[in-house]
């Protein structure tokens, strides 16, 4: 799959497909959006916020969740926010996401089948809470709530940003905002 994207990718280039898609690294709209990595949202999230390449900076992981003080979700909010402008933050959450009603019990399993050891695993047990990290949530409205409160409340978070939260519905798009 990788080298039919590289071949892709040379013929992109080469027809100068990308013009369209020019812009700088500041987005246009001051807007973050700390989202999920579903698929589903690849498209339908910018499209549906009528955002163009350029509006936005889009944050996605599993879930869109900030978990710690110190993850890679909450440092591109802080990058975002210091360093490119941004005013305002959109938390958008999904229906029928993947990382609710995740478990880590379903996935030691396959880490064992797929070679990593169980003295491992025990490790990460123990020392690194991999039981709380690969733990989804059962409540996205309250997913959505937590994630809001702790990118407002994050001690370096400036009181000026704007934070709200959605649910955006993954297939026809319309958001419903979670107060």
């Amino acid at each position: 799959m990788i080298d039919q994207i590289i071949a892709f990718n040379s013929r992109f280039v080469a027809s100068r497909a990308y013009e369209p898609f020019v812009t700088d690294k500041f987005p246009e709209k001051k807007l973050a959006v700390l989202t999920c990595m579903d698929t589903r949202l690849t498209e339908l999230l910018p499209k549906a916020l009528g955002l163009k390449n350029g509006d936005a900076k889009i944050i996605k992981n599993a879930g869109g969740l900030v978990i710690s003080e110190k993850d890679s979700a909450i440092r591109s909010l802080l990058v975002a926010i210091y360093e490119l402008g941004v005013e305002e933050v959109m938390v958008v959450h999904h229906s029928t996401c993947g990382a609710c009603h995740m478990h880590y019990e379903e996935f030691k399993p396959h880490m064992l089948e797929r070679g990593i050891s169980e003295e491992t695993l025990s490790e990460w047990e123990s020392s690194k809470d991999v039981i709380g990290w690969l733990e989804g949530f059962h409540d996205t409205e309250a997913s959505v709530r937590r994630t809001v409160a702790a990118v407002v409340n994050h001690p370096l978070m400036p009181k000026d940003v704007v934070v709200r939260g959605f649910i955006i519905d993954s297939v026809t798009g319309a958001l419903t905002e979670i107060k």
